[in-house]
């Protein structure tokens, strides 16, 4: 008789669960064999896919034990109930009716033990459908929040003029990529060289900008110590700009800038200059940490979906 035959229905499955099992470590194998350990956002990606598929191929396993153990469950007590109402009928001996006790304590339903490593991944799941409720709820409740409304606010003056917000990412470069992206068809400069003619020209014109400086801690005016090292951030760090950096880029690139605020009049800096005016939208409540500029670009068209 060959091994099949006589092996049961639970090691049946447990052996093609190793299988599964089995396949699914060589297939993760091979997934971090294909992503290089530097791009770490690749490889966050993977873990989490990783993490998936083995809580999906957990939670099959689990359900496939627990119809089996059902089915086996079942089937000992019919035998049991049939061997009972036989003895019984048959008026047996007390050490048949031990036995059929002893049928019956095996009728008690086997719970599949759950690993350490799925109490971690149910965990880590229950975790993430609880940040993603905090999330929608975060959502619902900024509908009337400052940030929302004062993007509403923004869309409508710039809707006014055909222009939409152009989206710039927070990275402490914002205000020079705005410049950036609004300069694209007029001059090639990068934010570093933005940074660089910055500096150079606050710098050179230090009587125009040291007297609006001072120390946020004490109140103190700034040294010329003090003004060089603001000047070495502006040029070499991510220090964000603002209304001093913007007065001497309309210098340098001999235009005005125009910023837009959601609560005020538009303010345009360098009105004196006669290039095209560089746009810009100053946001306060983008982020977490506030302040943020984004650049504009031309009001699209609602696709027609007739």
């Amino acid at each position: 008789m060959d091994e099949e035959d006589v092996e049961t229905p639970e090691e049946r499955l447990l052996k093609r669960q190793r299988r599964e099992k089995k396949d699914l470590q060589a297939k993760i194998q091979s997934m971090k064999n294909g992503i290089p350990k530097n791009d770490k956002k690749r490889r966050k990606q993977m873990t989490e896919e990783i993490g998936t598929m083995e809580a999906e191929l957990d939670q099959k396993h689990n359900e496939e034990l627990r119809q089996v153990m059902s089915t086996s469950s079942t089937k000992v007590q019919d035998a049991y109930k049939s061997c009972k109402s036989f003895f019984i009928h048959c008026e047996c001996s007390n050490q048949v009716q031990e036995a059929v006790n002893g049928v019956e304590a095996l009728t008690v339903e086997v719970q599949p033990r759950i690993t350490k490593a799925q109490k971690r991944r149910d965990k880590k799941a229950a975790q993430e459908r609880e940040r993603e409720s905090r999330i929608a709820e975060a959502e619902v409740q900024n509908l009337k929040g400052e940030r929302h409304m004062e993007g509403v606010k923004l869309a409508e003056k710039l809707a006014a003029r055909g222009l939409q917000i152009k989206e710039i990412s927070s990275d402490g470069h914002c205000m020079y990529r705005a410049i950036q992206d609004q300069l694209v068809r007029r001059h090639k400069l990068s934010v570093k060289d933005l940074r660089c003619q910055t500096a150079a020209h606050m710098r050179s014109h230090a009587d125009d900008f040291l007297p609006f400086l001072s120390n946020p801690d004490t109140g103190d005016m700034y040294t010329a110590e003090d003004f060089e090292k603001y000047c070495h951030d502006v040029e070499h760090t991510v220090a964000w700009g603002g209304q001093l950096e913007l007065q001497a880029l309309s210098k340098v690139l001999q235009c005005p800038i125009e910023v837009i605020q959601a609560d005020s009049s538009p303010i345009t800096i360098g009105e004196e200059h006669t290039g095209d005016a560089i746009t810009l939208i100053y946001m306060r409540h983008a982020y977490e940490l506030g302040e943020h500029y984004n650049s504009v670009e031309r009001l699209k068209e609602p696709a027609d979906h007739s």
